[in-house]
């Protein structure tokens, strides 16, 4: 599953109206990180948000698009904040 979108549009829902839902597998092949390293991030409350259904994860595409954005490191030509509260 793709969470690439080249339209701005909301991430399309299926026929019951439902975003698509990734699984951890998903979402680890496509960070390109390992398995480990998703739970590592939910047992320090890191990574994206997640429903769980009895002992699996799902993560809504929104959910990880959002997330994604907020790990963008400013470029080079962004003044850093100094202040490391």
């Amino acid at each position: 599953m793709s969470i690439h979108n080249e339209n701005p549009i909301p991430s399309p829902t299926d026929d019951w109206g439902l975003e698509p839902l990734m699984d951890v597998h998903e979402l680890a092949t496509y960070l390109g990180i390992p398995i480990s390293t998703v739970y590592d991030w939910r047992v320090h409350g890191k990574g994206p948000a997640a429903y769980r259904f009895g002992k699996h994860l799902k993560f809504a595409i929104s959910d990880v698009r959002a997330w994604i954005a907020q790990q963008r490191e400013p470029s080079s030509s962004e003044p850093r904040r100094t202040d490391r509260r």
